[in-house]
């Protein structure tokens, strides 16, 4: 299959009304793109442009790409529609795969197959979802990490029937479009920054669940420690880097019989109520009387800030 040139993509539909599905559209938006979002029901509306209202702040102090507008935005709620005219879709629906094969049925008897459609899932993989599509080899996994319309990061792999040069499409143009790609060599569950990520949260919450630290120790440790130096350094190069000229080699040398010891414990812990309920009220106590919506923003600021750093470091 001959797709378009990934650089000459102007126009791009966004399905989904929840925050990965309006960061997405805000997202496209703030590049330039022309923007057809796809809500199941009108209903919907009032929630997806909160997400966009919050999203366009950010974007707005980060820069804005030219000819970027809200006025190249389209909603619609009728799918035929959404499509017409699509060059690129980024599917963000529920995280069901009935819906998301019925979903692709449907757009695969609709779309031309020189469109790529790539999926925001983040549980579910493009096997799976593309079992019942008619032109399973044009659909990828395009997984962002939240909130879509700050972090570059986009996990791109295909499923059984995904073509190789649908992946590597795919990766040329969310680069294209702002992105970060990662492009995977293998199709697993979670991906790669979600599976470490689970990590984390495991040993979380089993440090919770034996009394070892609470939610605000658990925050406070990660963003004082490690965040901070992951914005500039990735674990593996982090560690590499600690053990002065010897690298990775004095790190594991020197360090690697400590592997055996009882640091992690990676097998999840009984989500028992009384857990559930400790995790709960330990987030509502950090949160105080702040609003989500104000939490969101902040996050957002501190974010901006961030890729503003990093900007300007690289550049100079």
């Amino acid at each position: 299959m001959m797709y378009p040139d990934p650089s000459a993509i102007t126009r791009v539909t966004s399905i989904g009304a929840g925050p990965i599905g309006a960061g997405w559209a805000a997202h496209f938006l703030a590049r330039g793109y022309d923007v057809t979002a796809y809500l199941h029901d009108a209903a919907e509306t009032d929630a997806f442009n909160s997400i966009l209202n919050t999203a366009w702040g950010s974007l707005t102090d980060l820069g804005l790409a030219e000819g970027a507008s809200r006025d190249r935005l389209r909603i619609v709620t009728d799918l035929k529609t959404a499509l017409d005219g699509a060059q690129f879709v980024q599917e963000s629906a529920p995280e069901r795969l009935e819906i998301k094969q019925a979903l692709y049925k449907r757009m695969g008897d609709i779309l031309p197959a020189s469109v790529v459609i790539g999926s925001s899932t983040s549980g579910l993989t493009m096997t799976e979802i593309q079992a019942t599509c008619a032109t399973p080899e044009r659909c990828v996994i395009g997984h962002p990490f939240n909130p879509p319309y700050l972090l570059p990061l986009v996990e791109i792999v295909g499923g059984d029937h995904t073509a190789p040069d649908a992946v590597a499409w795919a990766g040329k143009f969310y680069a294209i479009a702002g992105k970060a790609p990662l492009l995977m060599k293998k199709e697993i569950p979670g991906f790669v920054a979600t599976r470490l990520q689970e990590a984390l949260w495991r040993e979380a919450l089993h440090m919770v669940a034996n009394d070892e630290a609470t939610p605000e120790d658990i925050d406070i440790a990660l963003m004082n420690g490690p965040a901070p130096r992951m914005v500039s350094q990735g674990q593996c190069m982090a560690f590499h880097v600690a053990c002065g000229a010897g690298g990775m080699a004095t790190n594991l040398d020197q360090f690697g019989p400590a592997l055996k010891l009882p640091w992690t414990r990676l097998e999840a812990p009984e989500l028992t109520r009384d857990l559930r309920d400790r995790m709960v009220d330990g987030c509502n106590a950090i949160a105080g009387d702040r609003h989500f919506e104000d939490m969101a923003a902040q996050r957002d600021r501190e974010i901006v800030a961030v890729l503003r750093a990093l900007r300007q470091s690289r550049l100079g």
